[in-house]
């Protein structure tokens, strides 16, 4: 059975603007500037990831994916919700970032078990390293926060 990867990669443009609203949605609740820097920062990461993507799409005689998905929108209407209710504070923003980074690296990392072209596979495994990172990131300020509290 052969892998449809313009399908594959679809997958992995609504991830990556997924990740891109998130980040901003979490750039606009933060309270600190540095967190606010950084959400920007991994937000147009996300953007440019989409963009890498959606021109491989392309090149490959695909039509391109341009929106997020719906279980993506449903996760920011629910912490819209819960910031309404509890106001939420940069660790819970943080919290909900690093949720979303572990839905990025589990599709990733099954793209990554398919069958890609060589050149296809760089530019998927690239941004698998960017996706890590940026977990990795999320979750050490995470802890950061968690301790500052107690």
């Amino acid at each position: 059975m052969s892998t449809n990867v313009t399908s594959v990669l679809n997958d992995l443009v609504e991830t990556s603007k997924d990740g891109e609203r998130g980040f901003r949605k979490a750039a606009e609740d933060t309270h600190d500037a540095q967190l606010k820097t950084l959400f920007v920062s991994r937000a147009e990461d996300c953007s440019r990831g989409a963009r890498e993507l959606q021109d491989v799409v392309q090149r490959l005689g695909g039509k391109p994916e341009t929106g997020g998905t719906v279980s993506g929108a449903l996760h920011r209407g629910w912490t819209d919700v819960k910031a309404a209710v509890a106001g939420r504070t940069d660790y819970a923003i943080l919290e909900d970032c690093e949720k979303g980074e572990d839905v990025a690296k589990k599709r990733y990392h099954d793209a990554l078990e398919k069958e890609l072209p060589a050149d296809v596979r760089i530019v998927v495994e690239q941004q698998f390293q960017g996706v890590l990172q940026n977990h990795d990131r999320i979750r050490d300020l995470r802890d950061q926060f968690k301790a500052a509290r107690h």
